[in-house]
């Protein structure tokens, strides 16, 4: 099963992720994509760890996301963005190579026997960016969006904190 929680930045996602994952499994994983990128960016992600109990078990991986995860879990991944990031900045901001490489990352984990609840960000909704490498990042994270909502058998939009299902 594969649930996809998309929306624009603290609209709710990680909290509905989580709740989610919680009424699904007693002891859900939770798989970290982030590279620490600055101090404030790892007070954040310590907050973050801080939200979650002892039932949660963390992982972290930063790009083969499917070579973690244990068949007959209950993984949240948080989140697509990040985790497009780290491609895209390993490949000199290259749209192409990156999305290649998240779409095959992306295929070995969906043939995994395991419930995914994969958040993501809608970035083209807002102002249009206003640097190139915003713009492509933008391009590349729209189009990672549409191939895993393709594949999600839910797919939830978060408004202000509001479920808005849309698949």
């Amino acid at each position: 099963m594969l649930y996809y929680i998309t929306g624009g930045e603290r609209s709710g996602k990680s909290s509905y992720a989580q709740n989610l994952a919680l009424q699904l499994s007693t002891s859900p994983y939770y798989l970290a994509t982030s590279r620490i990128w600055d101090e404030n960016h790892r007070q954040r992600i310590q907050r973050h760890h801080q939200e979650r109990d002892e039932r949660w078990n963390l992982i972290e991986e930063e790009k083969e996301i499917a070579k973690v995860i244990t068949p007959k879990t209950v993984v949240v991944i948080d989140c697509v963005t990040l985790w497009l990031t780290n491609y895209f900045v390993d490949t000199d901001s290259d749209i192409e190579a990156s999305l290649s490489m998240a779409k095959q990352e992306f295929e070995k984990l969906i043939k995994i026997d395991a419930t995914f609840i994969i958040i993501s960000n809608e970035i083209g909704m807002g102002v249009h960016a206003s640097t190139e490498i915003g713009r492509k990042f933008t391009e590349l994270q729209g189009w990672m969006n549409q191939h895993i909502a393709k594949h999600a058998d839910e797919a939830i939009l978060m408004v202000s904190g509001i479920p808005v299902k849309i698949k």
